[in-house]
C-alpha cells in the first residue's frame, strides 16, 4: 500500500506544471484588467479636463466597474452559449454526437475481428480496468 502511495506522490507534477494553464490564464486576465484600469483612468482624466473638472477617484470607480461588468457580461454570454450550444447540439445528434461514436466503435470492432480479437473481451477488460480504477 505504501508503494502505491509513493508512486502516486512521485508521479504528481509540481504545482506550477500541473496548473500552468490556469496560472497563465489568470496572469493574462490580471494584466488585461490592469491595462483596462490604467487606460480607462487616462481616458477618464482627459475627459474630466476637457470638461474643466479634475480627476476624481470617487467618480472613476463606478465608471471602471460598470465597464468591467459590461465586458464580463458580454464574454460570459458568449462562453455560456458556446458551452451550452455545443452540449445541446451534441445531444440533438450533430456530427459530433453519439452516432459518430457508434460508427467509430463499429469500425474498431471490425478491425479487432479482422485480427482475430474478440471485441466483447476487450469491452470486459476495459470495464474491469475502469472499475478497478
Amino acid at each position: 500500500m505504501s508503494d502505491a502511495k509513493t508512486d502516486e506522490t512521485r508521479s504528481r507534477p509540481v504545482f506550477w506544471k500541473a496548473y500552468s494553464f490556469g496560472l497563465v490564464t489568470g496572469a493574462f486576465f490580471l494584466l488585461s484588467w490592469v491595462g483596462q484600469f490604467v487606460f480607462q483612468a487616462i481616458r477618464f482624466g482627459n475627459e474630466a479636463s476637457d470638461h474643466g473638472t479634475s480627476f476624481s477617484w470617487i467618480d472613476y470607480w463606478p465608471d471602471f466597474l460598470a465597464s468591467t461588468f459590461e465586458n464580463w457580461q458580454s464574454e460570459f454570454l458568449q462562453l455560456i452559449w458556446q458551452a451550452a450550444g455545443l452540449g445541446l447540439f451534441y445531444f440533438w445528434g450533430s456530427s459530433q454526437s453519439r452516432e459518430g461514436d457508434q460508427r467509430l466503435e463499429a469500425k474498431v470492432d471490425a478491425l479487432l475481428r479482422e485480427r482475430g480479437v474478440d471485441p466483447a473481451e476487450i469491452d470486459r477488460q476495459t470495464r474491469k480496468i475502469a472499475e478497478d480504477g
